[in-house]
């Protein structure tokens, strides 16, 4: 099998590097990617489950943009719609209709929504979510999961990152995963001083496997929420619309009085969500939130489109579904070279390692081998599965993971 190469990345990022920070910055940088040589830089275009590099790599995407293409790149009837809308309008001195509209729908389909506020990237509506909370309660502090990742506001970062003030940080208390006992402890030392907690459905850091919730552990928090007056907030930014189209909390089985959306609320185009219960919108309403671009209707009408799409054909379902096929396919083949696949956190949504090395080097190096031979694997971060991935794609992705194993067979034994 032909490995490729990446010559005009190359040459564009050290380009780049001479007029933007990092050349590339933030979760798309080269500096996750191990190694880098293996990896391209920059895509020329995209379409269904795949895309092309600016050397004319083709890749089967298996990260989707890290999680906004969920129904396949290009995808006809959202990009219809958001043409339509654009004939019309996008960035209007009043808000166009169709921000009402997918407000209704949104009320509609979320089991917990009773209103809906927008804006543009996930750390968006987390940074509003803790300030309706704290609005609501006249509290000040918030309590995140460690390693929980809620968007790059200096309260979301984890403490020592440059540029984070201690003083950012002095409101946030981190409990562990699952630790139920751990917040509870928190919440009884600091009485009557909690506004919010907020959590993923289910714990996806990078660098690590991802961690369900364990038996119980959703309904107990949200007891413990109510009973303490504390607002539970649920950052279904990553998992929204990929286990539950009525939000991942029903997947769970729990109710949250705030849920965060924005991956694959819109199938690429620019749009975040806020919804809430009834008892929040008030205390939302106080909040002076806003920006530029977040009434731009065109994102809007995509955002309808593709939900409307995602609900028709059952998405979750679909993605839950293909991704049990391509995982468990991938696990048979790894066994068949003597190494073990361990797979964690919902198929659509998985976290992959190989786990015979200790150092990671092997698992990087396999991921790096499927790359160059098409199947785009990252290493340290979860992978997303959209509705366009096909059967063909999960066969040609399985001879590529075979040919990787045998690979790295050969360079680090069994």
């Amino acid at each position: 099998m032909k490995t490729y190469t990446y010559k005009k990345s190359v040459a564009l990022f050290k380009r780049a590097a001479k007029v933007i920070p990092c050349g590339i910055y933030g979760h798309l940088s080269p500096a996750p990617l191990v190694p880098a040589t293996d990896y391209p830089f920059y895509a020329s275009r995209a379409k269904g489950s795949r895309f092309w590099d600016v050397d004319g790599n083709e890749f089967i995407d298996y990260m989707c943009a890290y999680g906004p293409m969920v129904l396949g790149y290009n995808h006809p009837k959202v990009d219809a719609a958001a043409q339509k809308q654009l004939k019309s309008g996008n960035c209007i001195t009043s808000p166009a209709p169709i921000m009402v509209e997918l407000a209704e729908y949104l009320v509609d389909l979320i089991s917990i929504a009773d209103w809906a506020f927008f804006a543009k990237n996930g750390g968006d509506v987390t940074s509003y979510a803790i300030m309706t909370a704290r609005a609501a309660t006249g509290r000040k502090k918030i309590i995140l999961v460690r390693g929980g990742y809620h968007g790059v506001a200096a309260w979301a970062q984890a403490p020592g990152h440059p540029g984070i003030l201690e003083e950012d940080q002095s409101n946030i208390l981190r409990v562990e995963w699952n630790d139920y006992e751990g917040l509870e402890r928190l919440v009884n030392a600091h009485h009557g001083q909690i506004a919010g907690f907020m959590a993923s459905p289910y714990h996806h850091p990078t660098f690590a496997d991802s961690e369900m919730p364990a038996p119980g552990y959703w309904s107990r928090v949200e007891a413990l929420c109510k009973k303490n007056g504390i607002v539970l907030i649920i950052d279904d930014v990553r998992c929204g619309f990929r286990l539950d189209m009525r939000g991942s909390s029903e997947y769970f089985g729990f109710k949250p009085d705030l849920e965060c959306y924005s991956k694959a609320i819109a199938n690429g185009y620019p749009i975040s969500a806020l919804v809430g219960t009834e008892a929040l919108k008030t205390a939302a309403a106080r909040v002076f939130y806003t920006g530029s671009f977040w009434f731009s209707a065109v994102p809007m009408a995509a955002a309808l489109a593709a939900l409307k799409e995602l609900r028709r054909i059952n998405g979750p379902a679909l993605m839950l579904a293909s991704g049990k096929k391509l995982l468990n396919g991938m696990a048979d083949i790894a066994r068949s070279y003597g190494y073990t696949l361990s797979i964690t956190g919902a198929p659509s949504m998985p976290s992959v390692y190989v786990t015979d090395d200790e150092s990671l080097m092997l698992h990087q190096d396999w991921c790096a081998e499927c790359t160059k031979r098409g199947a785009f694997f990252v290493s340290h971060h979860n992978w997303f599965i959209s509705t366009a991935h096909t059967d063909a794609d999960i066969k040609k992705t399985w001879n590529v993971v075979d040919e990787a194993f045998r690979v790295v067979k050969k360079k680090h034994g069994a």
